[in-house]
C-alpha cells in the first residue's frame, strides 16, 4: 500500500539512519506516534513526524530520559513552537560545550599532576565528577530558563512604555563608579545586559541564581570576558559574603518565591552596607489579569500559577514586610500596559507560566491557538501593574 506522502516504517527508518526496532520503541513508548496506522496495522510516518524524531536523537544524544525527552519535544507540527524547542535544545547544546571544556581542563590538570608529583589529588578527580553528573539538572534548569525568556519577550516586544522594565529599574538605581553591587537571583542577566553602556566602568557585579542554567545564560548575554562581573550560584537565603560589603542588592521578582523572605531579608541588611540600598520589585493584584481570564475562559480548571504570589509579597503589602527590616522603604510603580495582536507571545507566556497549565495545553495545543488568534485578533490589552520598593538601612 502506497499513501502519497508517507512513509513506512521501513522508509522512515532508513531516512532517520535508526532501525525499525527503534521507531517501533518509540511508538510503544507513547514519544512518537505513527500519522496513520492502516486497518491491517501498518504503521505510516510524515515529515512532521521525521522532524520529532530528530527531536528524540538529539535529546537521546545529549542524555535525556524517556520522560525529559517527552517533555521537551512537541506533539503537533507548528512553526513557531518548533522554534522555542530548538531554542532550547541549542542551549542545551551550547552548555554541554562548555560542561565538556572544562571536563577537558580537568583531565589534563590531573595527568599533569600525575606526571609532576605521581600522585592524584582527588579533590580534582571528585571536581570531575561533579561535571560529569551536571547533565542530570540540565532540563529544568533550562526549562526555567527558556520560561523567563518567553515572559521577557512579551513585555520586552508589546509594551506601551517606551522604556522598558529592565532600563527603568537601572535608572532608580542610581549606579556610581566603585559601587560593589549583588543581584540575588539574576536569570538571565537581562538587567545588566540591556543596560551595559551605561554602567560605570569600575564597579564590580556580582550576579547570584540557584540555577546554574541561568548563570550560563547571564554569562553568554553579558560575555565572559568583562571585568565587571563575577558570576555565583548560591541560594539566596544563605549569601556567602562578609558583613556590610555591598553598596547596592537587587532582588527583581524574587521575594514571592521564597519559603523564608524574612531570613533572605535579615541577609540582605547584614551584608549591605550601612549607606547602601536594597532594591526589590514586585507586582499587585490586577497585573496581567486579563491573561488569567483568557484560560479560564478556554478551559476553567487552568490556574497559572500554583499560589498567589502577591499575597506572599505584594504591591500592597511588601512595605509592611520590608519595614522590619528597613527605616526607609519606598514605592515606585512602573506604568505600563501591553498591547497585542500577535498570538503566539501570549501563547509563550502562558506555557511559561509556573501553574497547570500545560497539562491541559499541550494536548489540545492547536484548538487553543486557534482560540487565542480570535481573541487577539482586534487586539488584546493586558492590565501591568509591578513596581519596585527602595530600601535603606
Amino acid at each position: 500500500m502506497k499513501l502519497e506522502g508517507y512513509y513506512s516504517s521501513g522508509q522512515f527508518a532508513r531516512l532517520a539512519n535508526v532501525s525499525v526496532r527503534t521507531i517501533r520503541f518509540y511508538d510503544a513508548k507513547n514519544i512518537l506516534k505513527p500519522s496513520y496506522i492502516a486497518p491491517s496495522g501498518a504503521r505510516f510516518y510524515t515529515d512532521s513526524d521525521l522532524a520529532r524524531l530528530q527531536q528524540i536523537l538529539l535529546l537521546k544524544y545529549l542524555g535525556f530520559s524517556l520522560d525529559d525527552i517527552q517533555k521537551l519535544t512537541i506533539k503537533e507540527t507548528d512553526l513557531p513552537l518548533m522554534v522555542n524547542s530548538l531554542r532550547l535544545q541549542k542551549k542545551l547544546i551550547q552548555d554541554r560545550i562548555e560542561q565538556m571544556e572544562q571536563v577537558e581542563q580537568a583531565i589534563d590538570s590531573t595527568i599533569e599532576e600525575i606526571r609532576d608529583s605521581h600522585e592524584i589529588d582527588w579533590s580534582h578527580m571528585l571536581h570531575l565528577i561533579h561535571l560529569t553528573n551536571r547533565e542530570n539538572r540540565l532540563r529544568r534548569q533550562y526549562q526555567d530558563a527558556s520560561n523567563i525568556n518567553a515572559r521577557i519577550r512579551l513585555h520586552r516586544n508589546y509594551s506601551v512604555n517606551p522604556q522598558g522594565w529592565f532600563p527603568w529599574i537601572f535608572q532608580q538605581c542610581h549606579i556610581k563608579d566603585h559601587a560593589k553591587i549583588l543581584e540575588l537571583g539574576c536569570g538571565n542577566g537581562a538587567l545588566w545586559y540591556e543596560n551595559i553602556e551605561k554602567i560605570p566602568p569600575n564597579c564590580h557585579i556580582i550576579l547570584s541564581d540557584i540555577s546554574s542554567g541561568m548563570l550560563s545564560d547571564a554569562r553568554r548575554n553579558i560575555g565572559k570576558d568583562d571585568p565587571r562581573f563575577t558570576f555565583e550560584q548560591f541560594d539566596c537565603q544563605d549569601i556567602p559574603y562578609d558583613d556590610h560589603i555591598f553598596h547596592l542588592i537587587l532582588a527583581n521578582h524574587l521575594l514571592f518565591y521564597l519559603d523564608e523572605t524574612g531570613h533572605t531579608l535579615s541577609q540582605v541588611c547584614r551584608t549591605l552596607l550601612p549607606d547602601g540600598t536594597f532594591v526589590c520589585s514586585t507586582y499587585g493584584r490586577h497585573h496581567m489579569r486579563e491573561i488569567s481570564e483568557l484560560v479560564t475562559g478556554f478551559d476553567r480548571h487552568i490556574t497559572l500559577s500554583d499560589e498567589i504570589l502577591y499575597y506572599k509579597f505584594g504591591l500592597e503589602n511588601g512595605k509592611n514586610i520590608l519595614s522590619e527590616f528597613f527605616s526607609s522603604v519606598e514605592c515606585i510603580q512602573y506604568e505600563d500596559a501591553i498591547e497585542i495582536h500577535d498570538p503566539q507571545p501570549l501563547i509563550d507566556y502562558i506555557l511559561s507560566c509556573h501553574g497547570n497549565q500545560n497539562q491541559y495545553l499541550l494536548d489540545r495545543y492547536r484548538d487553543f491557538r486557534n482560540y487565542v488568534e480570535k481573541q487577539t485578533k482586534k487586539g488584546f490589552h493586558i492590565t501591568k501593574e509591578a513596581g519596585i520598593f527602595v530600601c535603606r538601612p
